[in-house]
C-alpha cells in the first residue's frame, strides 16, 4: 500500500508507441482483454509462479521425509538455497540462450524438463528424490520473462494494460501453494507434486501453441 501511494504521486513518463502496420490491426481491439495469447499468458504466469512457489515452500518438508533423506529442519532448510540458486544461474544462462534459440521452444523445453524432474523425484527415494526436485529451480529460471514477453507481443498501445494483468497473475504464488498444502495434508507430499506437473504441462502448451497470435478472445 505504501509503494502504491508513492507511485500515485510520481509522474511516470508516457510511452508513445511508434505507428506501424500492426497498429492498424490493434485499433480494432478496445482492450487488452481481447487478445487470446495475452489471456492465455496470464494463466501461464499464474501456473508458473504457483508451481515454483509451491515446490520452494515445501522442499523442507519433502527432504525431511524418511524415504527421501530424513533431514532435520535446519539441514533441510539449507537445501532450499540450491533450488533458488539454480533459478538464478538459469536466469543468466537464459539471457544468452534466448538470443540463440526460439523463446517458445526454450519455454516448452524447460517446462518438459521440469515435468521430468518432478516425476523422477516422485518415483525415487534418497538423494535422487531430493536433487531432482531441487534441479527444477533451473528449469523455472527463464519461464517468467519468456511468458511475459510472448504475452505482450504485438499489443502496441495495450501493452501497459497487459503488463498490469500479467503482474497481477503472480497471485498464483499465493493460491497454488495453498492447494498444494491441502493435497499434501490429505494425500501426502508426493501426490501433491502432481499439481506442479499440471502447471508445467500448461506452460509447455503455452510455449508451443497458446502463445501464437492467431485469434482474439
Amino acid at each position: 500500500m505504501l509503494i502504491s501511494l508513492i507511485l500515485s504521486r510520481i509522474n511516470l513518463p508516457v510511452i508513445e508507441h511508434a505507428a506501424n502496420e500492426a497498429e492498424a490491426t490493434e485499433e480494432q481491439h478496445s482492450s487488452a482483454w481481447q487478445y487470446r495469447h495475452l489471456m492465455l499468458g496470464v494463466v501461464g504466469i499464474f501456473a508458473y509462479v504457483g508451481a515454483e512457489v509451491a515446490i520452494g515452500s515445501h522442499i523442507v518438508s519433502y527432504v525431511a521425509l524418511p524415504d527421501v533423506l530424513g533431514l532435520d529442519p535446519k539441514a533441510a532448510g539449507d537445501m532450499v538455497t540450491y533450488y533458488w540458486g539454480a533459478a538464478m544461474v538459469g536466469r543468466f544462462a537464459g539471457a544468452y540462450l534466448l538470443n540463440k534459440f526460439s523463446p517458445t521452444k526454450l519455454l516448452a523445453f524447460n517446462a518438459i524438463g521440469a515435468v521430468i524432474l518432478v516425476l523422477i523425484s516422485i518415483n525415487s527415494t534418497g538423494a535422487v528424490a531430493m536433487w531432482s526436485l531441487l534441479a527444477v529451480g533451473l528449469m523455472n529460471s527463464l519461464m517468467y520473462p519468456t511468458i511475459f514477453t510472448l504475452a505482450v507481443a504485438g499489443l502496441g498501445r495495450h501493452t501497459e494494460e497487459a503488463s498490469g494483468l500479467l503482474c497481477t497473475a503472480i497471485v498464483g504464488g499465493a493460491l497454488v501453494p495453498m492447494l498444494f498444502g491441502f493435497i499434501a495434508d490429505n494425500s501426502g507430499l508426493r501426490v501433491a507434486l502432481l499439481l506442479p506437473i499440471v502447471c508445467y504441462v500448461y506452460v509447455m502448451w503455452y510455449g508451443l501453441r497458446g502463445s501464437r497470435r492467431t485469434a482474439t478472445v
